[in-house]
């Protein structure tokens, strides 16, 4: 394990360092002492619509009162417990006064299926969960057998049937503990090494696994993350990304309460455009897909108007020489600086001040971001940088930087990380922030940690001047562009069980989604169709292609949601070695499926995308 590592000091900066914190309670604590009454964070508030300001001297009453709840269920520390929320004041409260509580916070994805969640309670052993709605708890009792250790259920919804405590005694409403009232009880103490929070992992070779973070590792990577970009007192924070996501978790909620910034909670992706518009961000994190979306709603903004198209071009085209010329030390020349003068005036202004208008810096990370999308924002003047990391190393490893951003590369190395590449070009990296080990998985443990500390990332990478550029999977990986990872033979393997099937491959890496590739069984297809009034030559007319997918959603309905098929191509013609497109193994060759149906896996995407966008 890497030895704790000295991180530079920022001038003028009101960071509370890792060392000083101690634990994640010993930071918030810290914080609270020093700036009561500054806003800590931003909610909406869907009874009054308006958003509410809390500062950290409020928020430190309220995690009291969960501090008092927990006492009265009486865990003992290193207890596990589940929180299933959306981002907000609850999912924040709960976090901290469970680290005063010496209990270990297990975050679960909301949007993931019940049967994920399930198989996380039950590895994790949690204790208690903290969830949304009652119709969320029953969804979940369908797999009770799963978690039979858990025998704590709080309800956020104050509109709960209080009938519903009477029929199951585990299930309260939180409402009615945060009202009790008790004696608050005194801190546990905990050490810096002690575990603080088990992340999971997308699970992509199989069942999610559970990675062990402690409080000096995730303290560590938030102190360390800060000195990329340093945060200012003025940032504001919008929060996007679920707080189950480690990179969330460290950057957009622990490295604040370093800083003593704002933190804004995003309503849903519907309300995102109005909540940037409204909350004006100065700093912001998402994953490829949220700057993709971002790129499409500029598009859209000039869909109408050949001039204000050619505009944007121009615009985005002239930003990026002027970016270029400063990446490079050079001035721009006098037409580049006369033009820009008048297209970020009159263009590249207006377009982002949809987005709050006063963003100073924006991550992406979890996946590759697609380049024409950073040429078209990093043109107009959002300060774009991409950056990569993993859960296990809690999770930053290298970012680009303001002053030293080159797109298409995920930048160098957090001070203290060290980084090398085997012989295969595997990328492999020692951090101060490495996680402990996999929760009760000691065989993958030994196979992702050596024995001297350095982690396999599985990611092919290529360094250039400590520069560090990721090529890739090696293994066989599909990386969505929502930050997503999905091993595609799980999903083919569960797919190809239907024998409707004879083949199947699913792509979608740098996609927001899933789609499946299907060469179908003849004789099984033209039975089917009869059965259901289908035309048997024409399998991907869309009540065809509709009663293909709810098929396949049936027998994908245990895997996360991010592994589910959005859309499908069927084929009548057999895959065969001669076509290409299977190996002498008989395994499909998924670069020349891809090649080959490529014009049809784009039109799938494009058809998604009107489905969403709807008519004009």
């Amino acid at each position: 394990m890497a030895e704790q590592s000295k991180i530079p000091a920022m001038a003028g900066s009101h960071i509370i360092g890792s060392r000083e914190a101690g634990t994640l309670w010993g930071l918030f604590c810290l914080r609270v002492r020093r700036s009561p009454d500054s806003v800590a964070y931003r909610d909406y508030d869907p009874v009054v619509g308006i958003w509410r300001d809390h500062t950290w001297q409020t928020i430190a009453k309220r995690v009291d009162r969960f501090r008092c709840a927990l006492a009265e269920e009486r865990f003992h520390a290193g207890d596990r417990v589940a929180i299933l929320l959306a981002n907000g004041i609850d999912w924040v409260c709960l976090d901290l006064a469970a680290h005063a509580s010496s209990l270990v916070v297990v975050g679960l994805y909301a949007p993931d299926s019940a049967a994920s969640q399930a198989h996380i309670l039950g590895h994790s052993d949690a204790r208690l969960i903290l969830l949304d709605t009652e119709a969320r708890w029953r969804e979940l009792s369908v797999y009770r057998s799963k978690f039979p250790l858990l025998d704590r259920v709080w309800l956020a919804d104050s509109d709960a049937a209080a009938a519903s405590q009477t029929r199951n005694p585990i299930v309260r409403r939180l409402v009615d503990l945060l009202a009790i009232g008790s004696k608050l009880p005194q801190p546990h103490p905990e050490a810096p090494s002690d575990l603080a929070t088990l992340i999971y992992t997308s699970g992509t070779t199989g069942q999610p696994k559970g990675v062990m973070l402690s409080h000096q590792a995730v303290l560590w990577n938030a102190e360390a993350s800060a000195t990329i970009v340093p945060p200012r007192l003025d940032d504001v924070f919008l929060s996007i990304l679920p707080l189950a996501h480690a990179f969330e978790r460290v950057v957009g909620y622990y490295l604040p309460i370093m800083e003593g910034c704002t933190v804004a909670f995003a309503r849903s992706a519907r309300d995102l455009r109005e909540d940037l518009a409204v909350v004006r961000p100065t700093a912001l994190l998402g994953v490829p897909r949220l700057f993709e979306l971002m790129s499409a709603a500029v598009a859209k903004s000039v869909e109408g108007s050949l001039i204000r198209r050619n505009l944007l071009r121009l615009a985005a085209a002239i930003g990026w020489r002027r970016f270029e010329a400063a990446r490079h030390g050079r001035n721009p020349d006098l037409t580049t600086l006369l033009l820009w003068a008048l297209l970020q005036r009159y263009v590249a202004v207006p377009v982002l001040a949809a987005f709050g208008g006063r963003l100073r810096v924006a991550i992406s990370g979890g996946a590759p971001l697609d380049q024409a999308v950073a040429r078209l924002l990093i043109g107009l003047g959002l300060p774009l940088l991409e950056g990569y990391g993993l859960t296990e190393a809690a999770p930053v490893v290298a970012a680009n930087t303001l002053e030293d951003n080159v797109p298409g590369s995920v930048g160098k190395p957090l001070p203290g990380v060290t980084i090398k590449l085997t012989a295969e070009g595997e990328l492999l990296l020692r951090s101060p922030s490495m996680m402990k080990g996999y929760w009760k998985d000691a065989a993958e443990t030994a196979h992702a940690l050596d024995a001297a500390g350095w982690l396999s990332t599985g990611d092919l990478a290529e360094i250039k001047n400590g520069r560090v550029f990721i090529r890739g999977r090696l293994k066989e990986t599909i990386i969505l562009s929502i930050g997503e990872k999905i091993d595609p033979n799980v999903v083919e393997a569960e797919i190809a069980r239907d024998p409707l099937f004879d083949e199947v491959a699913v792509v979608g890496g740098g996609r927001p989604f899933l789609v499946a590739l299907i060469a179908l069984n003849n004789v099984a297809w033209k039975a089917y169709a009869v059965d259901n009034g289908l035309a048997p030559d024409r399998p991907n007319d869309p009540m065809s292609t509709a009663k293909v997918l709810a098929r396949i959603a049936s027998l994908l309905a245990t895997l996360p949601h991010f592994a589910q098929v959005r859309a499908v191509h069927l084929t009548l013609a057999p895959w065969t070695i001669e076509a290409g497109l299977l190996t002498p193994s008989l395994k499909v060759k998924r670069d020349a499926l891809q090649r080959m149906l490529a014009r049809e896996i784009d039109a799938l995407y494009a058809e998604q995308r009107r489905s969403r966008l709807g008519p004009n």
